[in-house]
């Protein structure tokens, strides 16, 4: 039985308690997980204070030589660190496999980003009495960097909070989550031999509540980067006052397929890869498509087919398309939402029934727009079609959402193409593909109650530094 304690100060901390971990699949005991007290948070809060001190003083290319080494360690460990995931989240094995090819990619753009952190010059004679004035401006960590981290990636989503603020010169005191503690704790025994200075990553396990608050209310804290819901993430801006947030909320996301396309089965396939990857468990999933009615009734049987032809089972078997949910009481809920959907006209298509702890994915057509498996943001594996009967019902009935992460089109049409990338509210439009298209280093955020500031490296960089001018009078005194 493997008994996971905390990591704080360079050092592994035993807990007061322990939490079981159980597999969402089997629901086996995987670990026994410790809980952080308020003390050890305050010890680690202390302890990423004090390493600030050497982290800030670090060169730019001992930076990126630390998050260079990380990703040569978990190349080295790729089917390991892929089977972990699979176990403490359920997340079929081949799936596991590309979230940690992508976490290394990640590691490696901060690797290469932490050379680029660069200010400007300005021209102060642009302005009257600006003569005789040399202006530049630096790019300063903030310092500690508070990083809350939700279930569904991880590793990689771990690799988007401490990449940017690793690269950056400031340190971590990182809460992953409670279902997927491991992932974690298994990087930082990767930084811990790539050189990291003791005491630049903090790994505390536990409460929400006792951590987090801690984390967002405390001065010393002077950015928070969050994945996770909108209602925690509104509290957490409520809560920090004038320091920095990055958050990465929830969506239900859209994709809008065209009256004229090529190749509608090839599409449809694409489609089902978006909406149930990971059980729908993704926050640019899949989960509302929108289909020109002079096609609906045929990509409709072309999604159930595909559908239909999903393997369940075992996150460890390499052939398992779909596993278990995170929770039972996420299954429940979700099928709770789809009985709710038929009871207001909607139609089951196909999937929606349990078997042992998985439920069978559904597509589910005419439910009305105000029904949560529409409206609100699923994380299970469910897909909404609704019929539409031009580019501007559909980018209207796209946009009636709170939500506003990622939208995809895909079409034949510049023009629909264009007037979708114009007139869709949220933060990334995917002309020709899901929503659920994401590579590491782009810009990847939303709007709405799907969040605030932007990931990619580059960009959490720009969220997780300060602009300091300087000015040089050349002027006889």
């Amino acid at each position: 039985m493997l008994l996971q304690h905390l990591f704080i100060n360079g050092q592994w901390r035993e807990g007061k308690t322990y939490q079981t971990l159980l597999s969402p699949y089997s629901g086996e005991t995987i670990a026994q997980v410790a809980i952080a007290s308020e003390q050890d948070v305050e010890d680690a809060i202390d302890g990423a204070v004090e390493a600030f001190k050497v982290t800030r003083k670090m060169a730019a290319h001992e930076r990126s030589a630390v998050l260079g080494k990380v990703v040569e360690l978990l190349k080295e460990r790729k089917e390991e660190a892929a089977e972990l995931i699979a176990k403490e989240a359920a997340k079929p094995i081949k799936t596991a496999r590309g979230e940690v090819d992508r976490t290394i990619e990640t590691y490696r753009f901060a690797a290469e980003e932490a050379k680029r952190i660069q200010g400007e010059t300005l021209p102060m004679d642009a302005a009257p009495g600006g003569e005789g004035r040399i202006a530049y401006t630096v790019k300063e960590p903030v310092g500690v960097v508070g990083a809350i981290t939700p279930f569904n990636f991880p590793m990689n989503l771990v690799a988007h909070k401490l990449g940017p603020a690793i690269a950056a010169g400031n340190t971590v005191v990182l809460k992953p989550a409670g279902q997927t503690p491991l992932s974690a704790y298994f990087i930082v025994e990767l930084f811990e031999k790539a050189g990291l200075p003791k005491g630049a990553l903090q790994v505390i396990s536990g409460s929400g509540k006792t951590i987090g608050d801690k984390l967002v209310t405390d001065p010393r804290v002077k950015h928070i980067t969050f994945t996770g819901s909108p209602k925690v993430g509104v509290g957490i801006r409520e809560k920090a006052g004038l320091k920095g947030v990055t958050l990465e909320l929830g969506s239900n996301s859209a994709v809008i397929v065209d009256e004229e396309v090529d190749n509608l089965e090839s599409i449809a396939g694409r489609v089902v890869t978006g909406a149930y990857s990971f059980q729908g468990q993704v926050c640019i999933s899949v989960q509302r498509v929108y289909v020109h009615e002079r096609i609906a009734d045929t990509f409709t049987q072309l999604l159930a087919e595909k559908v239909s032809n999903l393997r369940i089972g075992d996150p460890l078997d390499p052939n398992t398309d779909v596993s278990a949910l995170i929770t039972e009481e996420d299954t429940q809920r979700v099928q709770e939402w789809i009985r709710e959907a038929e009871s207001e006209g909607g139609k089951v298509v196909v999937g929606g029934e349990v078997e042992g702890r998985v439920l069978k994915p559904a597509i589910l057509t005419g439910v009305p727009r105000s029904a949560k498996v529409s409206s609100h943001e699923v994380f299970g594996p469910v897909m909404v079609l609704h019929r539409v009967n031009s580019i501007k019902d559909a980018i209207e009935q796209v946009n009636d959402s709170m939500f506003g992460l990622q939208a995809g089109i895909f079409t034949k049409n510049i023009h629909h193409a264009l007037e979708a990338a114009e007139a869709l509210e949220v933060g990334g439009v995917m002309i020709n593909d899901t929503p659920t298209f994401r590579v590491d280093h782009m810009p990847y955020g939303g709007v709405k109650q799907s969040g605030h500031g932007r990931e990619g490296i580059k960009y959490a960089i720009e969220e997780m530094t300060e602009l300091k001018l300087v000015v040089i009078n050349r002027n006889e005194q």
